[in-house]
């Protein structure tokens, strides 16, 4: 949400978006690395390269500007698309979703804006709510929507694809992702998050593998 003072000329086409982008960027480092309490108006605009009057022209306050980036992540995490093709076997489908949804969390600033809308959303809890129904809700649907399938056709055997789908993700996210948030630990290497992966489609596999036979489970 963009709002103005009364009175105040706004710039028009590419310059407009352009400066919008670049207070966006500077204010996602500042919230990133003092938290959204940390953060102020002034230290936002020095980021930006900006002057605070500059600042207030597109943004009232620090909560229309976090609004604005959370936003912002939550439409570029929503374009990204996993790749629950039901004809897929189930082992692959696993160990390819697993892996893109760890790499996903434990990318560059992943941590970092997950761990700042946390930490806001009880304040703004319709800031936080959004995020995880347009992102972390939406790749569990979709999940839970392709184990369905193959739950129909008895390669496996589920009473609650949502649960399930669920238990997956937090798997692939064990001895990982909260390390990574809690700034325990640097981001995993990809050699670790597949080995992770891999444990966990075996977990899955074992707790859930129906009475027609997978292939490739093994």
């Amino acid at each position: 949400m963009v709002a103005a003072p009364p009175g105040t000329l706004r710039l028009a086409g590419d310059e407009d978006s352009s400066k919008r982008r670049q207070i966006l960027d500077g204010a996602s480092k500042v919230f990133m690395d003092l938290g959204f309490d940390g953060a102020s108006m002034g230290e936002i605009a020095r980021a930006a390269g900006v002057s605070k009057g500059t600042l207030y022209v597109y943004f009232a306050d620090k909560s229309r500007l976090f609004e604005a980036i959370v936003e912002e992540e939550t439409t570029e995490q929503s374009k990204l698309a996993f790749n629950f093709d039901i004809k897929r076997d189930v082992p692959a489908t696993l160990r390819e979703f697993g892996l893109a949804y760890i790499q996903l969390l434990c990318r560059p600033g992943g941590g970092s804006a997950i761990r700042t809308v946390m930490a806001i959303a009880e304040r703004m809890p319709e800031v936080g709510r959004r995020f995880y129904e347009d992102v972390l809700e939406k790749n569990i649907d979709s999940f839970a929507s392709y184990l369905q399938v193959h739950v129909k056709t008895r390669e496996l055997a589920i009473d609650d694809t949502q649960l399930a789908a669920s238990q997956f993700m937090m798997m692939c996210q064990a001895s990982l992702f909260l390390p990574l948030i809690f700034q325990a630990a640097p981001p995993p290497s990809v050699e670790r998050m597949t080995e992770v992966v891999e444990s966990a489609t075996r977990m899955f596999l074992a707790a859930y593998r129906g009475q027609k036979r997978i292939a490739n489970s093994e």
